[in-house]
């Protein structure tokens, strides 16, 4: 943190505050989220950090000294169009806390990070979070962190043009160290849930195969369970989208949808059933139960929501041959990034050493492996002199 402050300094000849969100590793619950279904999500010690100052202007002076990239823009433009890079993401958070009402001011923004970009980390909601806590407190502005959360996936689904559901941006805002946390989509309810890290660590192995969301396979996806549910809801009542379905219901009405909404749907339907289980066992410390879990999570992703990659599944395939992991899945997206690994503590750096190597042999690509603590949500430092 001490460089982005000494950089800003340089850069603006003025002493910032200092905000960050972090990144998140999805425990269980992949895309779930956007059917309003339950996710089982962490924050974890990577974050994104601005240094930011009010200026007596309407501009928005932003830079990125981990891209080394800048840009300025007027906070009250009418009608922004996205240019299709990081800046959008800073963007269109302005813009939609500029929509719903909030009367921002200008500002400089120096950005930097240590969440992998591309990587499945949510390193979008978390330069989201951290943008809307900056600028809202610079204009003094007191906003709740689920109002936040809310107003920085709308920036995602309606400026940057992805259409993802609430989870990354919620869990930049609430999360917890040392617990998950278990997010009710539709209402957005949430539980505190046990990670005892004594007992189990979170490796996260990055395949190196970045992803790309917006206007790909993801909005497909979410298309695709959509016309699910308006089918299913012909035979089932109450139906407004896939959380509403059974397992058992599911079951009895799958022969009316063609077979890919079929696929897309049991992945769906499945995996919600999935959290709510792997919940209760985490909170009773039953990890094995869990890491069978993750197990069954991969393969839905890989055979019937079809968002995993070669890469994703060689990382996994290698992960569960190693002593000490209680299971391997695919987080996040999908298409690339990283995948999730539950290890015995001890167990935890002969498994990066081990994985590291294998993948290396299998791919000729040499992954980065992370050991990450769950974290705190979106706050302010701190900036001591």
């Amino acid at each position: 943190m001490s460089q982005l402050v000494k950089a800003f300094q340089n850069k603006y000849k003025d002493n910032p505050r200092i905000f960050r969100a972090p990144g998140r590793v999805n425990l269980i619950g992949e895309h779930t989220d956007y059917n309003d279904g339950f996710v089982l999500p962490a924050a974890i010690d990577r974050d994104t950090r601005i240094a930011a100052t009010l200026r007596h202007d309407r501009k928005l002076m932003i830079f990125s000294l981990t891209l080394d990239s800048g840009l300025e823009f007027n906070i009250d433009e009418d009608a922004p169009r996205p240019r299709g890079d990081w800046s959008d993401y800073v963007r269109g958070v302005a813009h939609i806390l500029a929509m719903e009402g909030y009367r921002l001011n200008g500002a400089n923004l120096m950005i930097e990070t240590d969440i992998p970009i591309g990587a499945g980390l949510s390193s979008s909601a978390a330069i989201e979070v951290a943008t809307g806590l900056a600028l809202t407190s610079l204009a003094e502005i007191e906003i709740q962190p689920l109002e936040l959360a809310r107003i920085c996936q709308r920036a995602e689904n309606e400026f940057v043009g992805m259409r993802c559901g609430i989870m990354d941006q919620l869990i930049a805002c609430l999360g917890q160290p040392g617990a998950a946390l278990l997010i009710d989509c539709r209402n957005m309810t949430t539980k505190s849930v046990s990670v005892d890290e004594t007992k189990a660590r979170i490796v996260l192995c990055n395949t190196m195969v970045k992803h790309k969301l917006a206007g790909s396979e993801y909005n497909v996806r979410r298309a695709e369970c959509e016309t699910g549910a308006g089918i299913l809801s012909k035979f089932i009542p109450g139906v407004r989208n896939l959380r509403d379905v059974s397992p058992a219901k599911f079951k009895e009405y799958e022969h009316e949808l063609p077979s890919n909404i079929r696929k897309r749907c049991r992945h769906v339907i499945s995996e919600n059933d999935r959290v709510l289980t792997a919940a209760r066992l985490l909170e009773d410390g039953d990890l094995q139960g869990f890491g069978r879990l993750m197990t069954q999570s991969h393969r839905s992703l890989r055979d019937d929501y079809q968002v995993s990659c070669l890469e994703l599944d060689q990382m996994v395939d290698l992960a569960e041959g190693l002593e000490g992991v209680f299971g391997a899945r695919m987080t996040g997206g999908g298409f690339g990034g990283c995948t999730f690994n539950l290890a015995k503590p001890e167990a935890a750096e002969f498994f990066c050493h081990e994985i590291k190597q294998a993948y290396f042999e299998a791919s000729g690509v040499l992954p980065e492996i992370y050991i990450c603590r769950t974290a705190e949500g979106a706050g302010e430092f701190e900036v001591t002199s």
